[in-house]
């Protein structure tokens, strides 16, 4: 019998590569041989921070392939990036899947898993004969406003080109978060381009959601219930980092600072806030010295990351006389060990953009949020967080859009002073822990699609254990 060797891939941001980096460690761990696929700039991101603890020997290889732009375009610009990986990357996909498996051995790639996001990957598996499987990073209410295209389409609440045709709240279902026209992932960007090849991409999704052997996410049922009886294909197997809560995580973009470990060592039990935006978000100078502010007004231990590129400015413009008010009250760094930090019990909140996986490493601690989301997915997040799980609790902005600093004191009061939130959050904490561990759902379900990449089931869709 052939060995298993799968190509896994994901798109090429930060919140797409860990979870996939988890998924490859799982698979690893049960000795499939796994080739794992990055653009070139990623690829050269991950192993400027790759540490020998992060190593799988012979079955962990990682490879990468250029995404069709020049060393020196932005890879922010997700439209140009979106073109470019689209006209440029089935190609090369399909040579390198190819060379390998016309080289004599018994080393086939025999399975392609593939970021949701990349739907052209699937394609090319499909095409060349070989075992698809895609994997969701995000929510799955995310998921479901990508594959209910169609029907928006049809129920005259989308154009074809996936602009919103009135301003009417979507309700996917009836218990499902509501979706502002504005909130739809493809509508979080200002120029029209940008919206046209993110609703391209989505368009892809869905298109792959039909063609692939699995659909696995990286969420529970006992966090979507709503979410996966939608849509019953789709099957949890996460939060994949769960179940190695206090692992050391590979695919960082960034050096993490361990030297905050030590100072949170230094801190009362349930004392620190924490604060962290994920990879994209960025602040103008205004919000950032607000919060800075805000910060400083809570009179509570605090650990901010700030990292490069966050600010409009070069250097991030602090208050004047700032670090000297704070002193050793409050830790900035550029990029923080965030799986350690969140389960350091010197916690007490989690200031959050609310990017899934953010939203997830949370969760699995038992934390209460503070939800100041950006763009994309995180606003339906933000709905779960706050208004399903109760678990946070939202900013106001002022007439200028901006969230001040007396609101920014006044709500970490209100979530810290009202015990509700944490055992809320515990809650969910208790019944995520138990999906992941033996006899879970999400642990069932993830047993049986690496028995099925192993050979050792035919059936896909065999005994799911959906809800």
């Amino acid at each position: 019998m052939v060995k298993p060797h799968v190509v896994v891939m994901p798109y090429p941001a930060q919140g797409h590569v860990i979870p996939m980096i988890e998924l490859a460690q799982c698979l690893v761990k049960q000795g499939v041989k796994v080739t794992f696929i990055n653009t070139e700039v990623t690829h050269k991101q991950i192993t400027s921070t790759w540490l020998e603890k992060d190593g799988f020997g012979e079955l962990m290889h990682m490879v990468c392939l250029p995404d069709g732009l020049e060393p020196w375009e932005d890879r922010a610009d997700i439209c140009k990036l979106t073109w470019s990986m689209l006209k440029t990357m089935p190609s090369t996909l399909e040579k390198l899947i190819e060379t390998n498996n016309n080289e004599d051995g018994n080393d086939k790639i025999t399975c392609v898993i593939a970021d949701g996001s990349l739907g052209w990957a699937i394609k090319v598996g499909n095409k060349m004969g070989i075992r698809t499987a895609a994997f969701w990073p995000a929510s799955v209410a995310t998921l479901a406003s990508m594959l209910s295209i169609p029907k928006l389409i049809d129920d005259g609440i989308i154009n074809h080109k996936g602009l919103p045709l009135s301003d009417q709240i979507i309700q996917l279902s009836e218990n499902m978060p509501p979706i502002k026209p504005e909130n739809l992932v493809w509508m979080c960007f200002t120029d029209v381009d940008t919206v046209e090849a993110v609703f391209q991409v989505s368009k892809e999704t869905e298109e792959a959601s039909t063609m692939t052997d699995w659909f696995i996410c990286n969420s529970a049922t006992e966090l979507e219930p709503v979410a996966f009886n939608l849509y019953p294909q789709l099957l949890p197997i996460g939060p994949l980092l769960a179940s190695n809560r206090l692992g050391d995580q590979a695919g960082h973009f960034w050096q993490e600072d361990y030297t905050c470990l030590t100072w949170l060592d230094q801190q009362p039990a349930h004392s620190v806030i924490y604060i962290a935006f994920g990879s994209f978000t960025l602040f103008d100078s205004t919000q950032f010295q607000e919060l800075a502010i805000g910060l400083e007004l809570s009179n509570r231990p605090f650990l901010w990351v700030v990292r490069p590129g966050m600010t409009k400015e070069t250097t991030p413009a602090y208050p004047d006389g700032y670090m000297d008010r704070v002193g050793s009250r409050g830790r900035i760094v550029n990029w923080a060990p965030q799986q350690k930090v969140l389960a350091h019990p010197s916690l007490s909140c989690f200031v959050s953009h609310c990017g899934w996986n953010s939203t997830l490493e949370g969760v699995t601690n038992g934390l209460p949020f503070l939800c100041w989301p950006y763009f994309g997915d995180q606003f339906l997040n933000v709905t779960y967080i706050c208004d399903i799980w109760k678990t946070g609790l939202g900013f106001n902005k002022n007439e200028a859009g901006i969230i001040t600093q007396k609101e920014i004191k006044s709500k970490i009061e209100q979530l810290l002073d009202d015990k509700t939130f944490r055992d809320k959050a515990l809650d969910i904490k208790e019944k995520v822990t138990s999906s992941v561990t033996k006899g879970g759902r999400s642990h069932n379900n993830l047993s049986r699609f690496i028995d099925w990449i192993q050979g050792k089931n035919t059936d896909a869709k065999d005994q799911p254990d959906h809800m």
